[in-house]
Parts: C-alpha cells; sequence; structure tokens
C-alpha cells in the first residue's frame, strides 16, 4: 500500500494527465466529488496503484482484467446507472500516469 503522501503525487499528475481527457468530469473538476460527480478513480485511487504496480505489460488488457477483478468486482455502484468509472476509456493514461511518477521517484532516488 502507497502512503498518503504518495497518492497525492500520483492524484496530480492523473489530474494533469487524465482527468483533462475525462468526458464526465463536471465543469470545475477536478476534484469531481465535491462537485456531485463520484469518480471511480477518486474512489479507488489506493487500490487502482497498487493493481498497475502488480502488472507489467505492453497491452492495457492485463489492466483491464486487474481492475474488473479486483476493484470493480466490489465496487457496490458496479452496472448501476451512476456507475463512476471512466477507468475503461482512460485505462492508457491512467497507466501512464501512475509509471510517470513511479519513473520519477526512481529518478529521484537513484540522484
Amino acid at each position: 500500500m502507497v502512503t498518503a503522501a504518495t497518492l497525492n503525487e500520483y492524484l496530480d499528475e492523473i489530474r494533469q494527465q487524465v482527468c483533462t481527457h475525462c468526458v464526465e468530469r463536471p465543469p470545475g473538476g477536478p476534484p469531481c466529488a465535491p462537485l456531485g460527480k463520484q469518480c471511480g478513480i477518486e474512489l479507488h485511487l489506493p487500490e487502482l496503484v497498487d493493481s498497475i504496480h502488480g502488472i507489467d505489460s505492453a497491452s492495457i488488457v492485463p489492466y483491464l482484467d486487474t481492475n474488473r477483478h479486483q476493484i470493480c468486482a466490489y465496487c457496490p455502484r458496479l452496472e448501476k446507472p451512476d456507475c463512476p468509472c471512466p477507468m475503461d476509456y482512460l485505462a492508457v493514461l491512467l497507466v501512464q500516469a501512475v509509471e510517470t511518477v513511479d519513473a520519477r521517484r526512481a529518478a529521484a532516488a537513484g540522484a
């Protein structure tokens, strides 16, 4: 599990790389929850980061499959009209954002 400080770093990067492409983002978002939109990325950020860290693939399919089994399967909003997850169509950008933070942290640790 990642620390709160590290989660904030991931969230900042996700907001820069991912949220700007979200078609469900309310005006003024992110963050979206205070604006009345429950976002699956915001709701499940720790689980998403852990899930992404558990995979190393050039294909997005293993990431999607893992998310569906480890996160979506337990989400109370799954398959409901208000399912908040833009994770499928933003998955590539989400993985890239997490990997950007990981690379930055690795470079800082090596410096």
